[in-house]
């Protein structure tokens, strides 16, 4: 079956339902990045996220996508909260992925109040966004947070174009974090990107993590994995972001060509399997 993709809100882009986040090539050999970037858009990819802060991930993505470019829908982040840093930290970001225009530019990781004061303020990063944008050197704007409340309070601030945020299963069970969000962005025609669609739940304390590239414990039983993400794409996004290991993703490709909407019966037998697991993310007291 073909991956289906779906109309990223008001871009009127359609992107795959299945994104490719650059964690997964990163530290990988050029060969393998290569191979696993070329089987991805054989399966139907054609969204791919990638950031400065995911270690050698832009230098390999750079190469593997170099002549596939056109079919792709290449997204990155800056997490520089100032203008001028964060136009330096784009350019050099065109420079190691080989192209002249992202499709998609994104404020990373926004969590706390400084960082929204910062990056929106007099002289913050949206401003070298907004200037990238008039450049053409970036065609959508939008950001990635991890707090419901800088979520809601960026959405209403500015009229971006797109939000990446997590949606979850465990999340919305055990601590309602995200759906506010999706409804939020919403009422804007924003499009609403998903990650930690496979997260289950906190690596306990002391205990060594068992997936290099996942900072949380993953869903990693084949079975599990395809309900926890066919949860995260039957609400209202346009694509989730798989963890960033090679093994994970593969999984997630296979549950991506022959996505069905969650039956009610399955989300009741997710909620059971949620039951006393800690959620990764909460909201702010």
């Amino acid at each position: 079956m073909a991956m289906e993709r779906r109309i990223l809100g008001k871009t009127g882009e359609r992107v795959s339902i299945i994104g490719f986040g650059g964690i997964v090539v990163m530290n990988l050999e050029q060969g393998e990045a290569n191979s696993i970037v070329a089987e991805a858009i054989d399966r139907g990819v054609n969204y791919f996220d990638v950031a400065p802060t995911y270690g050698n991930a832009e230098d390999r993505l750079g190469p593997a996508i170099e002549h596939k470019r056109d079919g792709i829908f290449l997204a990155c982040k800056t997490g520089k909260r100032r203008r001028v840093e964060a136009a330096a930290e784009l350019r050099e970001s065109l420079r190691k992925l080989r192209t002249d225009h992202f499709d998609l530019y994104q404020l990373h990781a926004m969590v706390t109040e400084e960082d929204f004061e910062q990056a929106m303020g007099p002289g913050g990063a949206i401003e070298a966004l907004i200037e990238a944008r008039e450049e053409g050197l970036v065609r959508y704007l939008g950001f990635s947070a991890h707090s419901v409340e800088i979520a809601l309070k960026l959405i209403d601030a500015f009229d971006f174009d797109t939000v990446l945020f997590p949606v979850n299963w465990v999340n919305y069970f055990n601590a309602g974090f995200g759906p506010q969000v999706l409804e939020r962005a919403q009422t804007k025609g924003m499009g609403c990107l998903a990650i930690k669609a496979m997260a289950r739940t906190l690596v306990p304390e002391g205990q060594k993590r068992k997936y290099a590239k996942c900072w949380y414990e993953p869903v990693d039983d084949p079975e599990l994995a395809a309900l926890a993400l066919r949860f995260t794409l039957s609400q209202s996004v346009a694509a989730a972001i798989p963890p960033g290991e090679p093994d994970l993703f593969r999984i997630a490709l296979n549950v991506g060509e022959r996505f069905t909407m969650l039956t009610e019966g399955e989300l009741e037998t997710l909620r059971q399997r949620a039951r006393g697991l800690e959620p990764i993310f909460r909201l702010s007291a």
